[in-house]
């Protein structure tokens, strides 16, 4: 009688919180990172280059997997190196077609290193048994967030995945029954509904889920 509650108190305990990227000028992220096994990059991204390098040389599958992510995102995208800064510490270098010099973290836009953070994380093998992520979509360019729902939607195979967002533009890329709609009652309590239960499909056919919500059908105005 007690193993359902205790395998579900487990998979509560096995669980990561990932706040928006920090990607300040001297963000850890933005820094060379030790040479050491990592299989997550880190909820500031302070494993991210340690992350990439270890999946490089110990699962190039998931490694491949990120720079065709990557590949697919920035047309001019080449690859992704190491090259060594002191004893055991590693910098990021990131190779455009076309560029004889690559560039560094420090020198990569919030877009992009938010992006690449998300795909090495949405393609990590470390990923817990429940993965909370706040507004992934914040500082991406719109045409990535269609990318980035597919990056979400295969991670879901691997970990329960919940992501909080207020962006219409990545709900565009989702299905009904992947959103749960939230509002505040009268007496300030939360109420929450899965979107395929809300008899959308005549609406659906006029409208995507994006303005469904932009015009208040969907909910989650408060």
């Amino acid at each position: 009688m007690f193993q359902q509650p205790e395998e579900f108190r487990n998979r509560l305990a096995s669980s990561t919180f990932y706040h928006v990227l920090n990607v300040d000028p001297r963000s850890p992220v933005r820094l060379p990172q030790s040479m050491q096994p990592a299989t997550l990059p880190g909820r500031n991204g302070e494993e991210l280059v340690s992350c990439l390098f270890y999946l490089r040389e110990t699962d190039r599958d998931r490694f491949d997997a990120i720079e065709d992510a990557l590949r697919a995102a920035f047309p001019g995208f080449d690859r992704l190196d190491f090259p060594p800064v002191a004893a055991g510490t590693l910098a990021l270098a990131w190779r455009e077609k076309g560029f004889s010099k690559p560039l560094y973290m420090h020198q990569l836009s919030e877009g992009t290193l938010r992006f690449l953070w998300l795909a090495t994380l949405l393609q990590s093998p470390g990923l817990t048994a429940l993965t909370l992520l706040d507004e992934p979509e914040v500082s991406l360019h719109p045409e990535l967030l269609s990318l980035l729902a597919d990056l979400m939607r295969e991670a879901s195979n691997r970990t329960q995945l919940v992501v909080a967002t207020h962006s219409d533009r990545l709900i565009r890329f989702l299905q009904p029954k992947e959103i749960v709609v939230m509002d505040a009652d009268d007496d300030g309590m939360t109420t929450m509904k899965w979107a395929d239960d809300l008899d959308l499909d005549a609406w659906l056919k006029d409208f995507s889920l994006d303005e469904l919500w932009s015009n208040g059908t969907l909910g989650a105005r408060s």
